[in-house]
């Protein structure tokens, strides 16, 4: 988040990777760029997706995180719906 203060930046990352929430998160890429289909952890049965994150790299630094809406997911060749049986990532 460039121009963001520290404590805009720990605000966000604590909103969204708030504690006791889990993740499954597939790999894929976005114009190059790393980035991973987000699917938020359920207690029991399917895992809905929650959006895109893309990784913007500096060397071997994460320069800049961008999140992007579920609705693209396809868009990614991933899943809308994770089923039960795939293993979460906290």
């Amino acid at each position: 988040m460039e121009g963001a203060s520290g404590d805009e930046r720990d605000g966000l990352g604590a909103s969204i990777f708030r504690s006791g929430r889990r993740f499954a998160l597939l790999p894929t890429r976005a114009n190059g760029q790393p980035a991973f289909g987000v699917y938020l952890g359920t207690a029991a049965g399917p895992r809905p997706g929650v959006g895109v994150f893309v990784i913007e790299l500096s060397g071997a630094r994460i320069r800049a995180m961008t999140r992007f809406e579920n609705t693209l997911l396809t868009w990614f060749g991933l899943p809308d719906v994770l089923p039960a049986c795939v293993p979460i990532c906290s």
